[in-house]
C-alpha cells in the first residue's frame, strides 16, 4: 500500500473504532437502565473486538442475567443490539458478555477445536461437533483455521453444528 492509500485508509479505520464505540455507549446506557430497573449492581466494560464491540457486566449476583446455557444473556445481547439500532439506525454486531461467562466457553470451545483437530490430523477423518450457536461455532471455525484445518457448518438451526475436515 502507497503512503497516500494508507493515508486515505486511516481515517476509514478511524470512523469505523470511532463507530464501534459509539455503539457501546449505546449499549452500555441501555444496559444500565436496565441492571437499575432490575435493582442490580454491576460493573460495565466497553471494549472494541476487532469488528465488533463488545460490553461486559461484571458483578457478583448476575447468573440469573446468564441463564441457564446461557439463553437470557442471548435474549439480553439481541435486545441490546435493537436498542443500538433504534438509535443509529444500523445493524449491531456487538457482543455482550455477562460475569465472564462467553469468556469462560471461548476457552473451552477454543481447547475443544484444538482436541478436534488433533483428532482429525491423526486419524484424517472428518470430526462432527454437537449443534452449537452462531456464536459458539464462529469461536470454533476460527480455531480450527487457526490449527491450520478446515471446518464448515452443516444442519440447520437450532442443530446447526461444526464439521472438521482434513486439511
Amino acid at each position: 500500500m502507497t503512503d497516500t492509500q494508507q493515508e486515505a485508509a486511516a481515517p476509514a479505520r478511524g470512523s469505523k473504532v470511532e463507530r464501534l464505540e459509539r455503539e457501546g455507549d449505546i449499549a452500555a446506557d441501555y444496559l444500565e437502565e436496565l441492571l437499575d430497573i432490575a435493582d442490580l449492581d454491576g460493573d460495565l466494560d466497553m471494549d472494541v473486538d476487532g469488528d465488533r464491540a463488545a460490553v461486559s457486566i461484571v458483578g457478583a449476583e448476575l447468573k440469573q442475567l446468564v441463564g441457564k446455557d446461557g439463553e437470557v444473556l442471548d435474549a439480553l445481547q439481541e435486545l441490546t443490539r435493537l436498542a443500538v439500532y433504534r438509535e443509529t439506525g444500523e445493524r449491531s454486531r456487538l457482543m455482550l458478555d455477562i460475569s465472564g461467562f462467553r469468556a469462560d466457553q471461548k476457552r473451552a470451545l477454543v481447547e475443544l477445536a484444538k482436541e478436534t483437530v488433533a483428532k482429525v490430523k491423526e486419524t484424517g477423518a472428518p470430526v462432527s461437533l454437537d449443534p452449537m450457536s452462531p456464536f459458539q461455532r464462529k469461536v470454533v471455525h476460527d480455531a480450527v483455521a487457526a490449527a491450520g484445518c478446515v471446518s464448515e457448518s452443516e444442519g440447520s438451526e437450532p442443530r446447526r453444528y461444526v464439521v472438521v475436515l482434513p486439511g
